[in-house]
């Protein structure tokens, strides 16, 4: 039986949507119809897929992800995907949650440092791409999957096979991704301790200046590192995340749609309707009609 089979095999019922695992920071999805293009915000992660395919949309950048390639991201990014799926043939996978202390020990353990310093591209990297599923984390995800049958298992052997899982991903085609992330002076961590502060305080007024303060960087070397990890620039990505936000707040919560403006921090509630127009492709009104009907 083949790796991918086994994996199948072993994959849990579940309905369409993400669902908690029995190991914390391990989520579980599957998809039977195709879903157009729709925004989200990926949180740092490493998206796998064992059977269908996904596309990850950034800017004009493009990230598949399927049986022979696993996407990592390393700090929230607001993007489009679109799921290739039906009943026949449903998407499934797994998302697990990057622990940042986690990344930094093994880092410490392995001659990442020095491989990497050895490179000879000094650009900043984006903050999410594709790396292809060689045969060793293969086989970490085969043995991920089908001790998340198991409540003991799980518990026993599953934490353990969550690091090997991002032992190898530090193997891969994204390790300079994951190593710029967990360096506390290298400019990419930089930015993602701002990213990281944006996404707990965007309902603060928050301006380019006091984050690129926060940054200890320029205003002006802020802003383009900031573009190179996000492909957006700081307000942007702020916009972005605000929006997402408040249109969890009322699809999940039932919110009022001017509640949930005011909730993400906008003053105006017919500039927080444009915007969401804008970006969503359908007003906040339209949305709510959509829910309750």
């Amino acid at each position: 039986m083949s790796k991918i089979a086994e994996l199948l095999q072993s994959f849990p019922i579940i309905d369409d949507g993400t669902f908690p695992s029995r190991l914390d920071g391990v989520f579980v999805f599957q998809e039977t119809k195709h879903i157009p293009k729709r925004q989200t915000v990926y949180r740092p992660s490493i998206c796998i897929v064992v059977q269908g395919h996904k596309i990850a949309y950034l800017g004009r950048e493009k990230f598949r992800y399927d049986p022979n390639h696993y996407l990592v991201v390393s700090v929230a990014m607001p993007m489009e995907y679109e799921t290739f799926a039906s009943p026949e043939e449903p998407v499934r996978g797994l998302v697990i949650d990057i622990d940042l202390g986690q990344l930094r020990d093994l880092i410490g353990r392995i001659d990442l440092v020095t491989e990497i310093g050895n490179g000879g591209d000094r650009s900043l990297p984006r903050g999410v791409g594709p790396a292809v599923m060689d045969e060793d984390m293969l086989n970490a995800m085969t043995r991920l999957i089908k001790c998340l049958q198991s409540e003991t298992e799980a518990e026993i052997l599953g934490p353990a096979l969550v690091r090997e899982v991002l032992y190898w991903a530090l193997c891969g085609t994204q390790a300079s991704v994951l190593h710029s992330l967990a360096m506390y002076s290298d400019t990419f961590s930089q930015v993602a301790r701002v990213l990281n502060s944006i996404q707990n305080d965007y309902a603060e007024k928050l301006n380019v200046e006091q984050l690129a303060k926060a940054a200890h960087m320029s205003v002006s070397a802020f802003h383009r590192a900031f573009k190179d990890i996000t492909s957006d620039s700081p307000l942007q990505y702020l916009k972005k995340i605000r929006l997402t936000k408040a249109r969890d707040f009322m699809m999940q919560k039932k919110m009022k749609a001017y509640i949930a403006a005011d909730k993400v921090g906008y003053e105006s509630p017919s500039q927080f309707s444009r915007e969401f127009k804008r970006y969503f492709g359908q007003s906040p009104a339209d949305l709510m009609r959509e829910l309750r009907s």
